[in-house]
């Protein structure tokens, strides 16, 4: 069966001849008062409550403690003694030595956001970067495929450098830009 051509089913209507039936009233008296004993219940649950935690607390007997038994006698607590360190002294005069190894410098690094075909689309990247503040450059190369138009920063002394001003650049939605040993 096919539900989807399917015609819909005739609304029915009621006979307009028919005299409307008398309204009956929405709650029956046995639920109002059903309602109203819950209601006080709840209530006369709540004052017993709440009369509890305001009554005195009782009051305790003292239990007697036999007298055969002699009640010890507290010691005073000494003075504290002043304590005093040693390696406060010694260190004051020590010179720490920390053996930190150079970092070994790579070669230059260059980052490339774009190569294309038409100066006009090169020209319009540098813009936009020179929008965000970096100043880029335009190198043309001329390999076996054609001509191409580079759009790099640079040269940066270390990779850390290049990643700043990538991350830069990638604030400004400018992404893709590659990190690479300067030529």
């Amino acid at each position: 069966m096919d539900y989807a051509n399917r015609k819909r089913p005739a609304k029915r209507t009621p006979p307009k001849n028919t005299k409307k039936a008398a309204k009956k009233p929405a709650v029956s008296w046995w639920v109002v008062l059903l309602a109203i004993v819950l209601v006080s219940g709840f209530v006369w649950l709540l004052v017993s409550i709440s009369g509890k935690s305001e009554q005195a607390p009782q009051q305790q007997v003292p239990v007697d403690v036999p007298e055969s038994q002699p009640q010890p006698v507290a010691e005073p607590i000494p003075d504290k003694p002043e304590e005093r360190w040693q390696y406060i002294e010694e260190l004051e005069n020590q010179e720490v030595i920390v053996d930190v190894p150079e970092r070994e410098v790579g070669p230059p690094k260059l980052m490339q956001c774009g190569s294309f075909r038409n100066i006009s689309d090169a020209e319009e990247m540098r813009a936009t970067i020179a929008m965000i503040g970096l100043e880029a450059q335009i190198r043309t190369t001329d390999g076996s495929n054609g001509v191409w138009h580079r759009v790099i920063l640079g040269p940066y002394e270390g990779r850390r450098a290049a990643e700043t001003d990538r991350h830069k650049l990638q604030r400004g939605n400018i992404r893709g830009c590659q990190i690479w040993n300067w030529n």
